[in-house]
């Protein structure tokens, strides 16, 4: 379901109704007498659905994490809110950038549309930039041929099934962040999905290599051996990005997860 044109159609209905009672209606009923209850009802809604419309559109929108590809930086359940402008302005519904403001960073965590299924949003941290040599062996992170610094960092407990998996901070750019490695999990990807720009990715038993491509941007999940990623399904296209995650606002399951992350 594409909430975000539902949102459109629904301000669009609202604006004509408002529209027809300002300066057609209204001037043609009789002192006194009420507005037919659909004029009422749509012009009322208008100004609370235009707010909303261009908060989500251009200002934040609320995301809810489905699974667990972001442990232990986010959790299933978490509420989170996008910044839809950081990365430039973009049309509503379409999703169509036409004012360029910033482009994506390493370590960022972004929201982007699926591109192996648009009607999807997934997220994702950034590793690689257009034109980064990305390589992803025996489960550490070179970029342009500089190894990426990990360094231990205790244990993680999942609580929903009661184990511990090795914890790391990794830092990417300015980031620095948690991620989780199993280390009996295999190296190499066991189902790799064909994509465009397929032949810029060179996959061994070890793990992947790849070179984005422009306009493109290679992501992860911090849960790495738990994460369909650009590793499985490819590249994101810049016009997929929704915007970047950055605050916590509710998890109906950890009262105490509110916040700011990295």
């Amino acid at each position: 379901m594409n909430f975000a044109l539902i949102l459109f159609l629904l301000l669009v209905v609202t604006a004509v109704l408002w529209l027809a009672d300002r300066f057609y209606a209204r001037a043609r009923r009789a002192p006194g007498a009420p507005s037919p209850w659909w004029v009422e009802y749509g012009a009322s809604f208008f100004p609370v659905i235009l707010i909303v419309f261009v908060l989500r559109s251009f200002v934040v929108e609320p995301f809810k994490i489905p699974s667990g590809s972001m442990i232990p930086t986010l959790l299933v359940g978490d509420f989170i809110l996008v910044n839809k402008w950081t990365y430039g302005i973009r049309l509503p519904v379409i999703n169509k950038k036409i004012i360029p403001i910033n482009d994506p960073q390493r370590g960022d965590v972004i929201v982007f549309r699926y591109p192996a299924d648009p009607s999807l949003d997934y997220i994702k941290r950034v590793v690689g930039l257009p034109g980064d040599k990305v390589e992803y062996f025996n489960k550490r992170l070179t970029i342009n041929g500089e190894p990426v610094r990990v360094e231990p960092d205790g244990q993680y407990l999942h609580t929903d099934r009661l184990y511990y998996s090795p914890r790391y901070v990794e830092k990417l750019g300015e980031v620095e962040h948690r991620i989780l490695i199993e280390n009996d999990a295999p190296a190499y990807l066991t189902q790799v999905m064909d994509f465009p720009f397929r032949d810029r990715c060179t996959y061994t038993s070890a793990g992947v290599r790849c070179v984005v491509p422009e306009g493109h941007y290679f992501v992860m999940g911090d849960n790495r051996d738990a994460s369909s990623d650009s590793r499985v399904w490819g590249f994101v296209p810049d016009d997929n990005i929704v915007g970047r995650a950055f605050f916590i606002w509710f998890n109906f399951k950890d009262m105490k997860r509110i916040g700011r992350f990295d």
